[in-house]
């Protein structure tokens, strides 16, 4: 790893806070320093492109412009407002964040890094991020921005994948990061890795740090950041069965822990529980999923499979494979049914995952 001497130091940031007081993008978070606003954008930010997130933003704090709106509000409507963004956990641990905010800070937000993280769902990053940004606290904000764009310019070749790794990079970055414009710096790297420093097709040659760039230099850049594979996702394989009743939908409400918490779906049935053979054919899926509506909700299930591939769908640590089945129930006795019938206009106000939203634009188009 190269160390910078101060004199490299301070050209370094004079170069980087030039290029970014010209070029730096206009994003509705960076119009004031409020540290409610630089929380809420760097959790949406989590796993989601800027472009996204941007309207998302924008009626999120239309919706719950401080944090005590953020903590009084109805779950459903907070989930509600998520809806798309997927990784719904972010948004229920923002909610208590933000009551723990209120009673246990009397509102008011910590003024450290090291105070930050001891808030619900806040970790080293976004700690980093809203002092640096909110509170002027020279410190980094090491995400994967930083890990590539430092990586290169130092070529710090510790495996990003490993925990302890973050240490490391927190410790050089620290030297680098100026006093007087620590929230500045921090969204420059962060622009400069979407932009000039990105993984595959970086454009270095244009980049106003280039001649900082020891691993473009010496002609290893794609070398850097070092990172072991994760493994692939688990393969889950389920039956969505999207059947109505009277021109109503039925649908359920996930557990209150686990994935997608809380949120609407048609049923899923799991491909485990229906004991099927690896050669099953349609029709014996036919028969296992009217079985188990029959079983489950005494409910008799007249369906047909949905002609095409299956959907898919990606979380960090399953990929869900998704046959659909058009379905009508015959009887109007829900009694036994783990859900509810609901109209369109119902159903288009349930918070819903995106994968549901996935099934019905399949189904809308079969």
């Amino acid at each position: 790893m190269i160390e910078w001497n101060a004199a490299t130091i301070k050209d370094f940031q004079n170069t980087l806070l030039t290029w970014f007081d010209q070029e730096g993008r206009d994003l509705p978070w960076r119009r004031d320093h409020e540290p409610y606003h630089v929380w809420v954008s760097e959790i949406m930010l989590q796993q989601t492109q800027v472009q996204t997130v941007i309207p998302y933003y924008e009626r999120f704090m239309g919706l719950f412009p401080t944090v005590t709106d953020l903590a009084e509000a109805p779950e459903s409507q907070l989930l509600k407002a998520w809806e798309g963004l997927g990784y719904y956990s972010r948004v229920r641990n923002m909610q208590r964040c933000a009551r723990q905010l209120l009673t246990d800070y009397d509102g008011q937000w910590p003024q450290t890094a090291a105070e930050l993280t001891e808030l619900i769902g806040i970790g080293p990053y976004t700690a980093g991020a809203v002092a640096s940004i909110g509170v002027n606290e020279p410190v980094p904000a090491v995400d994967g921005n930083a890990y590539r764009v430092f990586s290169r310019l130092l070529k710090i070749d510790a495996d990003i994948a490993k925990p302890q790794t973050r240490l490391i990079f927190e410790q050089a970055i620290a030297r680098i990061v100026p006093e007087d414009r620590p929230g500045d710096f921090n969204q420059a790297i962060m622009d400069l890795g979407s932009s000039y420093m990105t993984a595959r097709q970086p454009d270095t040659e244009n980049s106003p740090v280039k001649r900082f760039n020891q691993a473009y230099l010496d002609g290893e850049e794609l070398v850097y950041p070092v990172k072991t594979k994760k493994p692939r996702p688990k393969l889950v394989a389920y039956v969505a069965v999207l059947a109505q009743m009277d021109q109503k939908w039925l649908m359920v409400q996930r557990p209150s822990t686990g994935m997608l918490a809380n949120l609407w779906t048609v049923p899923l049935i799991p491909v485990e529980e229906r004991d099927l053979e690896e050669d099953y054919q349609p029709a014996d899926l036919l028969a296992a999923i009217q079985a188990y509506f029959q079983r489950e909700y005494q409910l008799k299930l007249t369906a047909k499979l949905v002609a095409g591939r299956p959907v898919s769908h990606t979380f960090t640590h399953q990929k869900w494979s998704i046959q659909l089945f058009d379905g009508q129930v015959e009887t109007s006795d829900l009694s036994y049914f783990a859900g509810r019938a609901v109209t369109l206009a119902e159903r288009q106000q349930l918070p819903m995952p995106k994968v549901q939203e996935k099934l019905f634009t399949r189904y809308a188009a079969r």
